[in-house]
């Protein structure tokens, strides 16, 4: 009659198996062929929840503009018609895109003067988390998003001041800026 292994002996075997082999598949990988792509890292400036891709970037997440002001604040680039989030460490967390209005404000520094959770644009569409921050041209301008997610429409010779964004991007925005948040408005 053979002699039966304990149980704990079988465990102990299949673990010691597995694991040679895994170790055996990381050499083999290690020294086997690479792909000639390479990953390219993510900058510094990247945007929260980014991802490490393979290949040339041609859409890459451009960086935040160089003078843009120091300090935890809201950075809009006029003709980029993007936004960045910006930490206390001058690290962009977020950023993404907007429709400007057709009245831009100038180029300089201002600071988020008062929140309305939502109401109706001068467009006529329900927008939410709105944040005025100043005006120009007798329009005051401010960031907001539709309600129902929609982008604007085209404004028909009106003057309008609204810099929308996705709804997504309306929410973080919302939660990262108070009354008195600095807006570093940009080229």
């Amino acid at each position: 009659m053979a002699a039966r292994l304990p149980s704990w002996a079988w465990v102990t075997g299949l673990t010691v198996g597995a694991t040679a082999a895994v170790v055996a598949l990381a050499v083999q990988a290690d020294h086997g062929p690479h792909p000639t792509a390479a990953v390219a890292s993510p900058s510094a400036s990247a945007s929260a929840g980014s991802h490490v891709s393979t290949g040339p970037k041609p859409s890459a997440t451009p960086a935040l503009p160089a003078a843009s002001g120091a300090g935890r604040r809201i950075v809009y680039s006029i003709g980029g018609k993007r936004v960045w989030l910006v930490d206390a460490t001058g690290r962009a967390t977020r950023t993404f895109t907007v429709w400007p209005g057709t009245v831009n404000p100038e180029p300089g520094r201002y600071s988020v003067t008062l929140r309305t959770q939502s109401l109706k644009g001068s467009d006529g569409v329900e927008i939410e988390h709105v944040m005025y921050f100043t005006k120009a041209q007798g329009v005051n301008i401010a960031f907001s998003n539709a309600l129902d997610g929609s982008s604007p429409p085209p404004a028909d010779g009106k003057k309008l001041g609204g810099i929308r964004m996705h709804k997504e991007d309306g929410d973080a925005l919302w939660s990262f800026g108070d009354q008195g948040t600095g807006v570093a408005v940009v080229n």
